[in-house]
């Protein structure tokens, strides 16, 4: 007979304890993601109050606009699981908590993604043109899904068809 007190990967801790530990891990990878995300939206919003905003063409103010809006939909989502922690804090619902917050993190990461490339494009067309932004952005998106995306979930098979 199992042990009630062994998790899955062998850890000596109830499932409180697990539940706890995931949020606690959770919050803190969100801590890392925050900052960044709200340092490229303080740079964007700052941006449309320059000077040089004006000298932007039609498809640059388009990204820009996109760009923002990526960042606010990061925000929303990456800010979510406190404002939800907050509401169920104490209610039994740890379960749904680490649930609920994971997959608003997962989207919040995902907007950040994009406003991290649509930013990179940006810039680069304004400085240095728009053939070389738009290759130099698809360089850095297929980098970005190779580490946030490919590596974790090819591990993840690896080690479900080690273990399975």
């Amino acid at each position: 007979m199992a042990d009630p007190k062994k998790a899955d990967d062998g850890r000596d801790e109830s499932e409180a304890d697990r539940l706890d530990r995931n949020y606690n891990e959770l919050l803190q990878e969100l801590r890392v993601a925050e900052t960044g995300v709200q340092i490229l939206f303080a740079f964007m919003l700052s941006i449309a109050f320059q000077q040089r905003f004006q000298t932007l063409d039609d498809v640059q103010r388009t990204i820009y606009v996109i760009t923002l809006l990526f960042c606010t939909l990061s925000i929303a989502l990456l800010v979510a699981p406190v404002a939800f922690h907050r509401l169920v804090f104490r209610h039994g619902l740890k379960d749904e908590l680490v649930r609920i917050t994971n997959a608003l993190a997962l989207g919040g990461t995902s907007f950040l993604l994009l406003a991290v490339l649509s930013g990179v494009l940006l810039i680069l067309d304004y400085v240095v043109g728009r053939g070389f932004a738009a290759v130099v952005t698809a360089v850095l998106a297929v980098l970005f899904v190779s580490l946030w995306l490919v590596l974790p979930l090819s591990r993840l098979r690896a080690e479900e068809k080690r273990s399975g």
